[in-house]
């Protein structure tokens, strides 16, 4: 009976969190109502497929790319050269059909560049969409016809061809648009890794030798995979040209690049909903913590450095490891401890950050003064008492920090060894 009704209960669950998914696409501008909130969350719409893309060769097929933005990047510029032909009537395009040009554009490339990148795995393929991405960069200046120079290619995304009449003037509707592509495409994104393709991509990853054994052509899974990747990558690009309307050098540069393998790995590769999450924590890093701070690439790195050695499966890991815990009914047990640790760390936080505030503001605007905004207060950089409170919360924070780690180390090693006699007696039993 079990096994007749699992299937069942978990399309159930996946309809719910699809449902979800897509209420809270389509209320959360009635939640963020200002410009900065529109602005914020339709950026957000555009880096979960550009994340989502990229996972597709990171966490699903184990290839280490540093160039995925040249596909997001040729996307957009493919994009916004189809809606200036749309504007002045030299190609009868719907706006709403301009993300579309941009995934066929990324298509293309992937399909070109692809054929021989895919040939080889692992550190090889890392090196050579490394040079990849800095050749198209370095061309983006060399050929300004097609990219604009470094004053990029602009487009007006009110002047083209109009859908049943709806225009994109207002900032609104355009985030409704990235909503509905951002819907589908994570959809068809999760559905491809349902699909036969998809689950060869994972044993290519494993396990290569074993799929050539069995019969099966590696370069054609990971190039075919590539393509994938590339069509949903120019459709994010499509989609940012869009809602700029403006493309620039920058797109298709190193940077940002990095910030899809960055934010993808902070969110999770090894989990679907990763690097929706690394896409949002990736907007609000670059849009709204980028405002707070001149020091938020050092904290940023901070957060990596911390991820990689005490969370490698970045945050969607710690969130099902906690949810099997919560399963068995053990995560009871460890919220004191939990608690201990939030409340140590952000006493350590607190310190570290109001150091590191100081050393910057010593750094790149001493004439201004000695005092520096932090949290509401002003924290005078020429007083020896600032710094040893601050150092003082540091070292008072950290050390509870590290006693709370102990203890919660010996409880989750206690918690696992419970779980699996449990898992086994279970099994067992059946």
């Amino acid at each position: 009976m079990a096994v007749i009704l699992g299937p069942k209960s978990v399309n159930k669950s996946q309809w719910v969190i699809w449902g979800l998914f897509a209420v809270v696409l389509l209320l959360a501008p009635l939640i963020f109502q200002s410009g900065l909130g529109i602005t914020v969350l339709a950026q957000m719409g555009i880096a979960i497929i550009a994340c989502l893309s990229y996972n597709i060769l990171f966490g699903q097929g184990g290839m280490l790319s540093f160039g995925h933005a040249v596909y997001t990047g040729l996307g957009s510029y493919v994009a916004i050269h189809a809606l200036n032909l749309a504007t002045v009537d030299k190609f009868p395009l719907p706006v709403v059909l301009v993300p579309l040009i941009g995934g066929l554009a990324g298509l293309g490339f992937a399909a070109l560049l692809g054929y021989f990148t895919t040939r080889k795995a692992g550190n090889t393929f890392a090196m050579i969409t490394l040079g990849l991405g800095e050749l198209v960069f370095a061309m983006s200046l060399m050929v300004p016809e097609f990219f604009g120079g470094e004053g990029g290619v602009s487009g007006n995304r009110v002047s083209g061809q109009p859908l049943f009449g709806i225009t994109f003037g207002q900032p609104i509707r355009v985030y409704y648009l990235i909503a509905v592509y951002t819907f589908i495409c994570t959809v068809a994104m999760f559905a491809f890794t349902r699909t036969p393709l998809g689950r060869m991509l994972n044993a290519v990853r494993d396990n290569p030798e074993r799929v050539e054994f069995v019969g099966y052509n590696t370069h054609r899974i990971r190039y075919s995979a590539f393509m994938i990747a590339g069509f949903f990558a120019g459709i994010s690009g499509g989609l940012a040209a869009l809602n700029f309307e403006i493309v620039t050098a920058e797109v298709v540069g190193a940077a940002r690049s990095g910030a899809y393998l960055l934010f993808t790995f902070l969110g999770g590769a090894t989990f679907f909903f990763g690097p929706i999450l690394g896409a949002i924590l990736m907007v609000l890093a670059f849009v709204l913590f980028s405002e707070f701070t001149k020091a938020w690439l050092l904290y940023l790195g901070l957060i990596f450095l911390f991820t990689v050695m005490y969370a490698p499966g970045g945050m969607a890991s710690l969130i099902m490891s906690n949810v099997r815990v919560a399963r068995y009914g053990r995560l009871t047990g460890l919220l004191p401890t939990y608690l201990g640790l939030l409340v140590a760390g952000i006493v350590a936080l607190l310190g570290a950050s109001a150091m590191i505030e100081m050393i910057y503001h010593l750094q790149l605007a001493a004439s201004s003064g000695p005092d520096v905004g932090f949290l509401g207060r002003d924290l005078a950089t020429n007083n020896a008492a600032t710094w040893l409170g601050a150092a003082g919360l540091l070292i008072v924070g950290g050390s509870i920090f590290e006693m709370f780690r102990r203890r919660f180390v010996l409880q989750w090693s206690g918690v696992q060894s419970s779980i699996e006699r449990e898992s086994r007696q279970s099994e067992s039993a059946a």
